[in-house]
């Protein structure tokens, strides 16, 4: 009796088939880098696919066609020339990227708040504003030889170039920013009593971020632009010296290879103003500068 109670009270045995399963599911970190890889590749995939049948087209017709190389080079050709002397091509990318940040850097240093005080200023507008017109529509190859005279054939000129040929798009973008707050919203605000301090902070620099990163964008490119020009006319060193250098040579190849490195030069530089936008602005003041997007109302 007390054995058939105690072999009760502690049931059967488990066996293999009651023990719980544990799934080995990857971890929620994993799985959220899984994701956003797929959603990249899923909203890329169609453009990096015809990017590399234009490549494979390029190569194919190279061939087929038998088109000289000093013509026009096929892709392979173009990457086993960059491939030859790669510390040769870091280097000189070195000296340009400096040049091209450095000028950037400071052409926003000085023309977001150049652009905040020509809003501020009627006296100052009318000074400043027609003469940035007017700068601007000077070639900048009319001012590299006069810039060297002044600054040296060092690294200080073409960052001077670089400075004053991405500075007018950010000064530009930064006033029609500015502008750009809601005439209600300032008239409430000076009804509230705010100073010009909190209408600038709270009205008119969140309207106007989304336009100043819009001219920054634009003036990191142009900086790539105005240091090229910089080194065309008066450098030992950099893309645009090693651009010469190719084409006194006849060497078609590197031409073309230093021209890919200053494209994904620039990309990478526009797309890193991008990245800083994205994490520096909120969501909503993002999304005024997007494309329409179809679904956006939906």
């Amino acid at each position: 009796m007390h054995g058939s109670a105690s072999t009760r009270e502690q049931g059967p045995p488990a066996t293999e088939s009651a023990r719980p399963v544990v799934s080995e599911s990857p971890p929620p970190r994993a799985v959220r880098l899984r994701g956003v890889a797929l959603r990249w590749l899923r909203f890329n995939g169609i453009v990096i696919g015809l990017y590399l049948l234009a490549f494979v087209l390029w190569e194919v017709a190279s061939r087929v066609f038998a088109i000289p190389t000093f013509i026009l080079p096929s892709p392979l050709t173009i990457l086993a020339s960059a491939a030859e002397e790669p510390s040769v091509l870091a280097t000189h990318t070195s000296v340009t990227l400096q040049e091209v940040v450095g000028g950037f850097l400071l052409a926003a240093a000085i023309s977001i708040p150049l652009g905040m005080l020509l809003i501020y200023s009627r006296l100052l507008e009318r000074l400043v504003y027609p003469s940035l017109v007017a700068f601007q529509a000077i070639p900048k190859v009319a001012l590299a030889p006069i810039l060297v005279v002044w600054f040296g054939f060092g690294l200080t000129s073409k960052v001077v170039l670089a400075l004053v040929t991405a500075a007018f798009p950010i000064v530009i973008n930064t006033v029609i920013g500015m502008g750009q707050a809601p005439r209600e919203m300032l008239y409430l605000m000076r009804s509230l009593r705010a100073s010009p301090w909190q209408i600038f902070i709270k009205a008119r620099l969140p309207v106007a971020a989304p336009y100043i990163f819009g001219g920054l964008k634009i003036g990191i490119t142009l900086a790539v632009v105005g240091a090229v020009v910089g080194e065309f006319i008066a450098s030992n060193s950099g893309l645009g010296y090693l651009l010469l250098v190719a084409n006194n040579n006849l060497d078609t190849p590197m031409l073309f290879a230093v021209v890919v490195v200053l494209a994904v030069m620039s990309s990478v530089l526009f797309y890193a103003v991008e990245a800083a936008e994205a994490i520096l602005l909120p969501r909503p003041l993002r999304r005024s500068q997007r494309r329409l997007d179809p679904g956006a109302n939906a």
